[in-house]
């Protein structure tokens, strides 16, 4: 119990949270893969212990389905190298102006 009749929970195993991609504002809910460091002790990256200032190392699959939609641009291509061609989806007039500004 916390202050004010809260409760407390302890999250005893997690393997997805909300993360926040800062610089493009979008949020996601994604796997956490591994955890990298922590600053506070070596035997929290050893054990894989997810406490408040960790770094962790996420799934980027969700942020990477938002970004090619919300700019149109495959990302992981090389720039020799042409995209394979798995389906081509029509897109409005509107749409492909919204997405050439994007990508100024």
């Amino acid at each position: 119990r916390g202050r004010g009749g809260n409760l407390k929970f302890r999250a005893l195993r997690l393997d997805s949270g909300n993360f926040s991609w800062g610089t493009e504002v979008c949020t996601r809910k994604v796997r956490v893969l591994d955890v990298t460091y922590n600053a506070s002790n070596n035997e929290l990256v050893r054990t894989k212990t997810l406490v408040k200032g960790a770094i962790v190392v996420v799934d980027a699959h969700p942020f990477k389905e938002w970004y090619e939609s919300h700019y149109g641009v495959k990302i992981g291509i090389k720039k020799g190298q042409s995209a394979p061609e798995g389906e081509d989806v029509k897109k409005s007039a509107h749409v492909l102006k919204k997405l050439a500004a994007r990508q100024k």
